[in-house]
């Protein structure tokens, strides 16, 4: 927080449930893209894995900030939770691949989407496990 790429959140702001809940359904919209629009499948999944991932910061009221972004989120819930998380930062790479691309053709193809997809999963799975479990910070 020193750093100020995260933020403290009080009263409804610190229920990080709602993330979780919201983290659900983009994987299901994910999901359903992925043999139609495999960028797109991917981009999502990785949008569901951060939603989720915010939500374990903002069980503990705290949010990250436009400084430290998605970075930000992926460092605090490695430093926090430990390697469990770590697929987080590939999918946060290759995303910025498919949203920045610099050569032609280097889009996702249905098996990455897929692969994004399950991995997304595990992770909304294990937010889920540890966000019953979570304080505020």
């Amino acid at each position: 927080m020193r750093s100020g790429e995260l933020q403290k959140l009080t009263g409804d702001a610190a229920n990080g449930d709602r993330l979780l809940q919201k983290a659900t359904i983009t994987l299901e919209t994910a999901r359903s893209a992925i043999h139609r629009d495999p960028d797109s499948a991917f981009v999502l999944a990785y949008d569901a894995s951060r939603q989720a991932l915010t939500g374990l910061l903002a069980q503990q009221g705290l949010r990250p900030t436009t400084r430290g972004g998605h970075y930000a989120v992926e460092q605090a819930v490695r430093a926090q939770f430990g390697p469990g998380f770590r697929q987080f930062g590939a999918l946060r790479r290759r995303r910025n691949e498919l949203e920045y691309p610099e050569r032609p053709g280097d889009d996702a193809t249905n098996d990455e989407a897929s692969q994004a997809v399950e991995s997304a999963a595990a992770i909304i799975a294990a937010a889920a496990d540890l966000l019953e479990r979570l304080g505020l910070f």
